[in-house]
């Protein structure tokens, strides 16, 4: 299954500096955005005990983005995944990569594994 979910907002970076509840405010809307993407894009509940999920960053300019601060961006982003694909992500196995073009949003393939 191939998707394409938003760009992580600044404010889930962990170098934001912002009151908890405008954080919190931010994580459930990413994670809301990420799941009503997916879904729309053909996502559903998944029965494999594992899956392989591989995440494709596609920066939105060509600024430099670190890979860890992106994962963390995207914490909440891949929890609203796994609430579609009921598959929780503590059994995933995950790549992650950051592509050389702009777009501004992210790349997953989800596969059994």
């Amino acid at each position: 299954m191939h998707l394409t979910l938003p760009w992580p907002p600044t404010a889930l970076s962990p170098n934001t500096r912002q009151h908890w509840s405008a954080h919190s405010r931010a994580k459930k809307a990413y994670r809301h955005a990420c799941a009503i993407t997916a879904r729309q894009q053909g996502a559903a509940r998944s029965e494999a005990k594992k899956l392989h999920v591989s995440l494709v960053f596609v920066p939105p300019t060509r600024r430099a983005y670190d890979l860890d601060n992106l994962l963390a961006r995207m914490k909440s982003g891949l929890d609203g995944l796994a609430d579609v694909l009921g598959v929780d992500d503590k059994h995933w196995a995950l790549t992650i990569a950051k592509a050389d073009e702009v777009g501004g949003m992210v790349r997953v393939e989800v596969r059994h594994g």
